[in-house]
């Protein structure tokens, strides 16, 4: 029969074309009647596994040993093995069973986890979701109306004010206008001017339009030439400039709205589910890895990929490494100046920060370019941020301010300097000497590692402060002291504390959760953490950047 046919045909016995054969060899993928099994089994150049028809597709090669079939299953690692996986070190002392039972037991523990536990938090949570929606609503709909409310009430006090103004200013008009009645002939044209400035100003005491007040003209000196025979003083409105803010304070504001993502918030007992989605910190982190760089003053770090970092330091270079160490290419700053931070965009060009030549640059292939040129500020740190924007920590030139400002490309989007009661976020720069880190949280979280106030400062994406640490509650060592700062897919802080050759490790909320200081760490300056959860640490007093694991 042609095997082309046999899609259209019923299950033959690949051997003897017997209709509806019972059996399957899972090694060869072939049909076999009963009374062809053995003659299949016969050919001993490769091994066989004959099941029945039903049960097709539940043999597995090893993956380490491709000419055995995995027979056995390993509880802690999850993965069927081989017998000559069962003697590696990988799995000794392990919990080997049965491939069947094993295999079976983990499919049965999925859908008991599906079915009995996610699903219902899950529809719980939803349910969470539709309750918050209707009080979200239901709270705008409050507030409209007391804003409405409070609003009225401001726009009758207003008036009061404006005819009050008007009643007076009639009142001037009629005296002053029964003297100049007596010499109308000579100063019609005059009044008939004067009365359309009044007029003038009438209409813009109703408007509202800062633009309008501020472009109007008075005409007064003008009109205050009149004929020798009369000496007649005319009154003047001097409008007071509306201050846009003050005027906001003293109408009313809203308290600042946030959305927090806890950690935490909802719970699943260990006895619901068997493996939990956070990655619990390691109690030895290791170094899996140290590379030699060339840069002197190492004390920037950053990955262009999981498999290649940029570095810089003290000098005009920026290094591209991988992971065994090799330099992959190098690039010089436009200006010749040493780059006072680096970071890498979404699209995997690198973004660096001329604290001299005041700019913020691209390297993109070959080009490089400036995208952002400031005018009394310097750019000292920068990160690409979740949405593509670039959040840059600047100072002033006269060394007493530090602000973060946001662009979208070239543009400023938002500036963050001061706190709700007007105090500044940052350390002042001290003749440029305080070294500042900036990242952003996947909570979207700005953090600040401020070397000046030997604190990080978090603010919200809004720009309202959340917290700022200063060291664990009972901190023994030395003064704190924090340089590189970092981030990680738990939304946990890192910063490196320079003073005590360490890293601190702080959730998202600014609670300490631990240190690295196990890993001979020199005078650890940048940090970064790649998508796998791996740090990455530049010494600046040996001029490596060693990469660890502190994360199951």
């Amino acid at each position: 029969m042609d095997p082309g046919t046999w899609a259209q045909d019923v299950l033959r016995c690949r051997l003897c074309e017997t209709a509806g054969p019972p059996m399957y060899c899972d090694i060869c993928h072939i049909h076999l009647c009963k009374a062809c099994v053995g003659e299949h089994l016969s050919d001993q150049s490769k091994e066989h596994k004959m099941l029945p028809f039903e049960k097709r597709g539940s043999t597995t090669k090893c993956l380490k040993h491709s000419s055995k079939i995995c027979e056995l299953y390993c509880k802690q690692c999850v993965v069927p093995i081989c017998v000559l996986c069962v003697s590696s070190k990988k799995h000794n002392a392990h919990d080997v069973v049965d491939f069947a039972d094993g295999f079976g037991s983990h499919k049965h523990d999925f859908q008991k986890d599906l079915e009995d536990f996610l699903f219902p938090k899950y529809q719980m949570i939803a349910s969470n979701i539709a309750v918050q929606k209707s009080e979200v609503k239901k709270n705008s709909r409050k507030l409209t109306i007391a804003i409405d409310k409070h609003g009225e009430d401001l726009y009758k006090e207003i008036t009061t004010i404006v005819q009050e103004l008007k009643s007076d200013l009639d009142e001037m008009d009629s005296i002053h206008l029964a003297v100049l009645n007596k010499q109308e002939d000579e100063i019609t044209c005059t009044i008939s001017e004067i009365r359309q400035s009044i007029a003038d100003l009438k209409k813009l005491l109703d408007s509202n339009d800062v633009s309008l007040v501020s472009a109007y003209k008075s005409r007064n000196a003008e009109f205050r030439r009149l004929p020798p025979k009369l000496t007649v003083s005319l009154p003047n409105f001097i409008p007071q400039k509306i201050k846009i803010k003050k005027l906001y304070q003293q109408f009313g504001s809203l308290s600042a709205c946030s959305i927090t993502t806890k950690k935490h918030g909802y719970t699943m007992d260990t006895s619901e589910f068997g493996s939990s989605p956070i990655k619990p910190l390691l109690d030895e982190p290791r170094i899996i890895s140290t590379i030699q760089t060339q840069n002197q003053y190492l004390d920037g770090v950053t990955c262009h990929s999981d498999e290649e970092i940029w570095t810089c330091g003290n000098g005009k270079m920026m290094r591209l490494y991988n992971l065994q160490g090799e330099l992959v290419k190098s690039v010089q700053t436009k200006s010749w100046n040493s780059p006072r931070d680096i970071a890498v965009t979404r699209n995997g060009d690198l973004l660096y920060t001329d604290y001299t030549d005041r700019t913020v640059n691209l390297v993109k292939n070959t080009q490089n370019q400036t995208v952002i040129r400031l005018q009394g500020w310097s750019p000292r740190s920068v990160c690409s941020t979740s949405s593509d924007d670039l959040l840059v920590l600047m100072d002033r030139n006269d060394d007493e301010q530090t602000k973060v400002v946001r662009y979208s490309g070239s543009t400023e989007k938002q500036s963050i300097q001061y706190d709700k009661k007007g105090r500044p976020l940052y350390s002042a720069p001290e003749l440029r000497k305080q070294i500042k880190y900036i990242r952003e949280n996947r909570n979207l979280d700005i953090c600040v590692a401020d070397y000046g106030a030997r604190a990080v400062v978090v603010v919200n994406q809004a720009g309202k402060l959340r917290f700022t640490y200063t060291g664990p509650p009972s901190y023994t060592k030395g003064s704190f002291i924090p340089e590189g700062i970092t981030t990680d897919s738990q939304g946990q802080i890192l910063t490196s504390d320079f003073n005590n050759h360490s890293i601190h490790i702080l959730d998202q909320d600014g609670e300490f959760l631990g240190y690295i200081d196990n890993c001979h760490l020199q005078g650890p300056s940048g940090l970064y953490v790649d998508t796998r959860d791996n740090l990455y640490v530049a010494e600046s007093d040996t001029n490596k950047v060693k990469k660890i694991q502190y994360m199951m």
